[in-house]
């Protein structure tokens, strides 16, 4: 039952909730166009390189869920490929709504004892600390990008 919780909690940041913040990811980025995506507001990020970065530990970690290795590294979280057309936009935004929804299913499906255990190492704490790291690092960028939204709105 927590690992359901857990996963419903998951996916109201990115894909559908409106409970903590009004909004999720999907519903502030399903309308923005490229060219918004990778303008720069002062010395803000972009919301393009705040997606790819929440984007990436999601990969990341959804790797791990998997069965496989913890490859990424934080120093390589802001290392996003150039988004030269909507093409490019689209394929980041899909990337991040499939891999979350694989995330949140696996999550699901989880045992809740598993939530207990050591996410890779002792080092990293508990799977259960890892996916609400996840949640809370989602949360703080989706601010940030709520915010950027409306800074280009207002240019």
């Amino acid at each position: 039952m927590r690992t359901k919780q857990i996963a419903n909690r998951f996916r109201e940041v990115i894909l559908d909730g409106l409970w903590i913040a009004n909004t999720n990811y999907k519903d502030q980025l399903s309308n923005i166009t490229w060219e918004q995506a990778t303008t720069r507001v002062e010395s803000l990020n972009t919301i393009a390189l705040l997606t790819f970065h929440i984007n990436y530990y999601i990969e990341g970690v959804l790797n791990v869920l998997k069965g496989g290795a913890l490859e990424i590294r934080d120093k390589y979280s802001f290392d996003a490929p150039k988004i030269t057309s909507e093409e490019d936009w689209k394929i980041l935004l899909n990337s991040l709504l499939d891999n979350a929804e694989e995330f949140a299913s696996l999550i699901d499906t989880m045992p809740d004892e598993q939530l207990d255990n050591y996410f890779v190492d002792e080092k990293y704490g508990t799977y259960q600390r890892n996916i609400e790291a996840m949640i809370e690092h989602s949360y703080y960028h989706l601010g940030q990008i709520t915010l950027i939204k409306k800074m280009l709105s207002n240019e």
